[in-house]
């Protein structure tokens, strides 16, 4: 009988960005996700340490799914897949921003974005300070 050769190991976040990531409670932090060629805002998702490392690592980007405790890969489901372009931590740890190539609707209403059609209204502001209805 011949011994199989053991799985590789699996490369852990780099300490660098693990010791600088501020997580929540439940050891999260928050993924703003953005479209790389037109800057649109496309939604927000949750990582842990585990999700980061394999978005970090693979081109596709994974979450960590508060409901369900379990990871989740975009598209796997649906098709719409987010291709990783880059990472960035935020200048307090507590935010990553994670640019992609979008292909489809990044919500899973079917929207291409999570904020279509949500928009609130509110008092803008400008520089003089003085405000406008919206």
């Amino acid at each position: 009988m011949s011994e199989q050769p053991a799985p590789a190991p699996v490369p852990a976040l780099p300490a660098e960005v693990a010791d600088a990531l501020k997580r929540d409670s439940a050891g999260l932090v928050a993924a703003v996700v953005q479209q790389f060629d037109t800057n649109e805002v496309l939604m927000l998702g949750w990582m842990d340490d585990e999700a980061l490392r394999r978005t970090m690592t693979t081109g596709r980007v994974t979450f960590y799914s508060r409901s369900r405790q379990e990871y989740w890969r975009k598209g796997d489901t649906s098709g719409h897949v987010q291709w990783v372009k880059s990472v960035a931590l935020d200048c307090d740890g507590d935010a990553l921003l994670v640019r992609v190539d979008q292909v489809g609707a990044a919500c899973h209403t079917g929207t291409r974005t999570c904020f279509d059609g949500r928009g609130l209204s509110v008092v803008a502001g400008d520089a003089s300070g003085a405000g406008t209805a919206s």
